[in-house]
């Protein structure tokens, strides 16, 4: 498989319009290694090879665990993940199948658990440049280092 073209040098407007909103999640106060989390999990269901390459490198550099990491597609199944890392997955799932799930009204309670409306607003923000990220990816075939 080859990459089908660069979004950056076909249309730089564009690339730079996602570029704002991952600016945008940078700044946010939701945690680094969560974000990273937040981006690999996505990546995953998405199946954007490049994204989780590169997330998984990013969060390692970070200080995550190889075991976090490798246990993240079964984050139900194991003992690594706080409660609310657990909710933000929770989220995280849904959001990126959102056709699916309609994002249950339990996951967002859960949410609230821990998280004020705006942090929760900044996770979603999130979530959705991730699986917009995705969606470039995996359409143009962008392929991992």
């Amino acid at each position: 498989m080859k990459t089908r073209f660069n979004m950056y040098q076909v249309n730089p407007e564009a690339y730079q319009a996602m570029l704002g909103l991952e600016k945008y999640t940078a700044g946010t106060t939701i945690d680094k290694k969560l974000k990273e989390l937040i981006k690999i999990r996505a990546s995953q269901l998405n199946s954007c090879a490049f994204c989780i390459d590169m997330h998984t490198r990013d969060a390692r550099e970070m200080g995550e665990t190889e075991q976090r990491i490798y246990a993240l597609n079964a984050w139900r199944e194991t003992p690594y993940f706080s409660d609310e890392e657990r909710a933000v997955l929770a989220l995280t799932e849904s959001i990126t199948l959102v056709a699916e799930t309609h994002v249950p009204d339990e996951v967002f309670e859960e949410m609230q658990r821990f998280f004020t409306d705006k942090q929760i607003s900044e996770i979603i923000m999130q979530i959705v440049t991730i699986n917009a990220w995705n969606r470039i990816g995996v359409s143009t075939r962008l392929m991992p280092k």
